[in-house]
């Protein structure tokens, strides 16, 4: 599975990000457990929204974070989103 630059990228409906107080850290729930995210994978998945390609969301981090360069670590993580079924592209 690969990532394209020009569809957008929806959150899976099977999956759920949200914050978690105790652990203050974001995470993925799912029926068979959680998965603990560090900062920068929590804020690339809170854009995949559905409106957002993955070019927007590097744009939008870059600018939101004053700094360039995140394709490539941005597209290596929506990668790995795809694969474990947390995202997906229409």
């Amino acid at each position: 599975m690969t990532i394209t630059p020009n569809i957008p990228i929806n959150f899976s409906t099977l999956h759920r990000l949200q914050w978690e107080e105790a652990q203050q850290k974001y995470v993925i729930l799912y029926p068979e457990g959680m998965v603990e995210l560090n900062q920068s994978s929590a804020e690339i998945l809170k854009c995949c929204d559905g409106t957002r390609t993955p070019s927007q969301i590097v744009s939008e981090l870059e600018q939101k974070f004053d700094t360039t360069g995140l394709t490539n670590d941005v597209t290596a993580f929506l990668g790995v989103a795809l694969q474990n079924g947390w995202i997906n592209q229409n």
